[in-house]
């Protein structure tokens, strides 16, 4: 059943995108790919498909507007599953592979084992979803750490006035979830465990694509990345959350 699921979503995916354009020539190498993408599903089946398909359209969709200067990779974070759970994933789209998968806390406001709610308000501490592309890195307060631009608007972008970066953090780690049954979370920063925080980081550093996925919000229909016509004003109006 597992394998039949995933090639309907494939099937779905390739002949339903997101948008309502229609897939162009130029397209057409980055959907090859797809296949490779979630052959990678079946290595690593707790990737969930809807988060994946939703991921390839926004990265083909900002590749196409020239956004990404690091092509190839997307980096994936599920809030929709438990924080004692991988759920970061580093997908290398060439390859169809995933080089990394990673415990990544979420914002003290969004809830405690599960993110329930996001934002992109100052002061919220809540994650936020939607793409970024990633930016340079600095050493702060939290140590080694990597800008995030938010590219959905009304929904994530914000995240440099917030200061929503990555970085490390000592509660993400299995110690703390065999003491606490949790990671501990942050003010709404994806934080990841001291051990691997550098190692991510310089991966994805500099122009990569990243998407945070929950399926309980109605994100789709409101991303300007997902939907770029949006953007232009032919959609409704992103009012911040």
């Amino acid at each position: 059943m597992k394998k039949r699921g995933i090639a309907l979503s494939l099937m779905l995916f390739m002949a339903l995108p997101v948008t309502s354009k229609s897939i162009t020539l130029e397209d057409q190498p980055m959907h090859r790919r797809v296949s490779s993408v979630f052959n990678a599903i079946e290595q690593n089946s707790d990737i969930d498909p809807k988060a994946l398909q939703l991921a390839l359209q926004g990265y083909s969709n900002l590749k196409r507007q020239g956004l990404i200067r690091h092509e190839g990779l997307i980096t994936l974070i599920d809030f929709n599953k438990p924080s004692d759970q991988k759920r970061l994933y580093i997908i290398d789209i060439n390859s169809g592979t995933v080089l990394h998968a990673a415990l990544v806390a979420h914002g003290r406001g969004s809830g405690d084992v599960l993110a329930t709610s996001f934002s992109n308000k100052p002061g919220s501490n809540k994650s936020s979803l939607g793409f970024y592309l990633t930016e340079n890195t600095y050493t702060g307060n939290n140590g080694y750490s990597l800008v995030l631009k938010g590219l959905d608007q009304g929904i994530n972008d914000r995240a440099e006035t917030r200061s929503i970066v990555i970085h490390g953090a000592d509660y993400v780690s299995e110690d703390y979830i065999r003491q606490n049954g949790r990671l501990g979370r942050s003010l709404g920063c994806p934080a990841l465990s001291m051990d691997q925080c550098q190692e991510l980081i310089d991966l994805i550093k500099d122009g990569t694509c990243l998407f945070i996925y929950h399926k309980g919000e109605d994100y789709a229909s409101r991303s300007v990345v997902l939907n770029p016509e949006l953007a232009l004003g032919g959609g409704k109006r992103q009012n911040p959350a």
